[in-house]
């Protein structure tokens, strides 16, 4: 059997394997280590779940999610009742500044706008909005604050990396103001995504190149 073979069965097993996935209607491709996710459910929330289980899986390289939202009828809602239900979970959040963020739905998809300090709080809000039904989308274009002072944030995520075993000589380094460039090369998306989790920890990063490799 080729490698692609066994990684696309990985993949499918990872998928039934997960009981926040619903794989009935969900088709997997993989060529070269990528993995193409397809069909459709029923829930945003589970789409998200789908591509997350398929990065855990060992082997794969990267993932191209085109899954589809097909909501149940009896649980459609309009763009309003989205938008009302979005704003009001955003509004009893602990981690989201009151009226930081603002909503706009359009069929389904809601896109996030507004200024926050940290990227933690960007991911918290997409979170906020994404477990809505109804929801088929969201777009989160949610901008960070400057920072003043963003002279040592290289030094900063180098110490977090190696913190969290990550090999000093695996990957490298470089920021620009506000703006982090990451290479090297880890043996799993998880890994890849850890290193980007500790870039963005960093007090003055506003952005993150990650060209870490998946070896």
């Amino acid at each position: 059997m080729s490698n692609d073979k066994v990684l696309k069965q990985a993949v499918l097993d990872e998928l039934e394997w997960d009981p926040s996935v619903n794989a009935a209607h969900i088709g997997v491709s993989a060529k070269n280590g990528i993995v193409t996710l397809m069909g459709h459910v029923e829930s945003y929330p589970e789409k998200f779940a789908a591509e997350k289980a398929a990065r855990k899986v060992n082997e794969v390289k990267g993932v191209a999610e085109e899954i589809e939202v097909r909501l149940p009828f009896e649980v459609k809602h309009g763009d309003e009742e989205i938008a009302a239900a979005a704003i009001d979970r955003l509004k009893w959040s602990s981690t989201i500044p009151r009226d930081a963020v603002k909503v706009k739905v359009e069929k389904g998809c809601v896109t996030l706008t507004g200024e926050v300090d940290w990227h933690y709080q960007q991911n918290a809000a997409t979170e906020d909005v994404r477990r809505l039904w109804g929801v088929v989308g969201v777009s989160n274009q949610i901008t960070l604050k400057p920072k003043p002072n963003v002279s040592n944030i290289q030094d900063k995520i180098k110490v977090a990396l190696n913190r969290s075993w990550f090999d000093p000589a695996a990957i490298t380094v470089s920021a620009h103001g506000g703006t982090v460039k990451l290479t090297g090369d880890v043996h799993s998306l998880v890994e890849r995504d850890e290193a980007d989790a500790a870039a963005w920890a960093s007090p003055g990063t506003m952005f993150v190149e990650n060209n870490i490799s998946v070896v």
